[in-house]
């Protein structure tokens, strides 16, 4: 009766202890799903602050592709290196842009092998918050890649004639299309062993796609058999659809049929991705 007793006296102060430890504050609401995922796109970004080497696959690399298929490829494919210039730069911009998208599996692989993917499927938010912020953050990664590509083809002599309202059109499509195709890198982040197993699947589909389209060199000049797989080829439309705009003369065909392709991707990848995210263990 006495041990009782005691007890009951001494829950007050427990309680007062625990509260005092905890806070007696109000309980702050849950992060709703956009500001979630605004989070984990600015973690995105921030980590970029600590390994400044993350910033080479989005300014060297552009960089080096635009200078080495320009001076390089220009002169054998068009006679003249300025001419192939304004051919080949809305190519190049495409590939460079989504070469980088294969950076989203490769990131969010090495969070799983660090154990930091764990933690964050713990916290009280949208589950699919670290997924679509990861996707933000690496768009505005795109943007950049972008950019750095336009400067240095107008710096060595590339004009736009969409100037820039078609240049601004040509880079949202980019965006939108790579936006859903991340998804795919997601699925192949979540599903290989390590980052070097998602750098060589990605290697391995990306490049074919990219090199065997019309970023360098008009299809009609291909074999039948190879034009005809160009002509499929989901990087041959993207590729012409930018071209077309800031080429001002855009293609609303081409146009169309990349936000319905885009749409389709994400439609199809990313319920996967999410699946595969919320029974991963």
């Amino acid at each position: 009766m006495s041990i009782q007793t005691t007890r009951s006296e001494d829950a007050p102060a427990l309680d007062a202890s625990v509260i005092a430890a905890l806070g007696s504050g109000e309980r702050p609401r849950p992060a709703h799903a956009l500001s979630s995922s605004l989070t984990f796109g600015w973690r995105a970004l921030l980590k970029i602050k600590h390994v400044p080497e993350q910033l080479f696959d989005v300014t060297m690399f552009p960089i080096l592709f635009t200078l080495m298929f320009t001076y390089v490829f220009g002169g054998a494919i068009s006679g003249s290196t300025g001419e192939y210039l304004q051919y080949a730069l809305p190519g190049i911009l495409t590939q460079t842009v989504v070469f980088i998208t294969m950076y989203t599996g490769l990131t969010i692989n090495t969070d799983i092998e660090k154990g930091v993917f764990d933690r964050f499927r713990s916290l009280p938010v949208w589950r699919a918050s670290l997924l679509v912020g990861a996707l933000l953050g690496d768009t505005l990664r795109y943007l950049l890649a972008s950019v750095m590509v336009l400067t240095v083809g107008i710096i060595i002599g590339y004009r736009p004639p969409g100037g820039v309202l078609g240049v601004v059109l040509a880079v949202l499509v980019l965006l939108v299309f790579c936006f859903s195709l991340s998804w795919l890198w997601l699925i192949v982040g979540l599903k290989a062993r390590t980052p070097n197993a998602v750098m060589g699947v990605s290697m391995m589909v990306l490049f074919p796609l990219t090199f065997v389209s019309s970023v360098f060199a008009p299809p009609e000049t291909m074999p039948d058999w190879l034009e005809a797989f160009v002509d499929v080829n989901p990087v041959t439309l993207l590729c012409e659809a930018a071209r077309g705009l800031m080429d001002d003369v855009p293609d609303g065909g081409d146009i169309t049929l990349v936000l319905i392709l885009s749409a389709a991707v994400t439609a199809v990848f990313a319920p996967i991705a999410l699946r595969l995210y919320n029974t991963k263990s």
